[in-house]
């Protein structure tokens, strides 16, 4: 039997430090961005992820690109 994936939807997320907690641990905010076009390059998604943390205040710990996709026999 083989299964063939067809691509359905990506989104891209964004982490970042926001701060320190009484303790002094990071304080972690993720923000999430769909309808990324599942087209798209890996390397385009991640300019794209460092142009957005440009607009922001705090620190970009993480980007990760999250790819879904629905799995067929044929």
């Amino acid at each position: 039997m083989a299964v063939q994936r067809t691509p359905k939807e990506s989104r891209l997320q964004l982490q970042y430090q926001v701060g320190t907690d009484e303790e002094g641990k990071p304080v972690i905010k993720n923000r999430y961005f769909n309808n990324i076009k599942h087209t798209a390059t890996d390397e385009n998604v991640y300019d794209g992820a460092l142009t957005l943390a440009g607009l922001q205040e705090h620190m970009l710990l993480a980007v990760q690109r999250i790819d879904t996709g629905v799995l067929d026999e044929f």
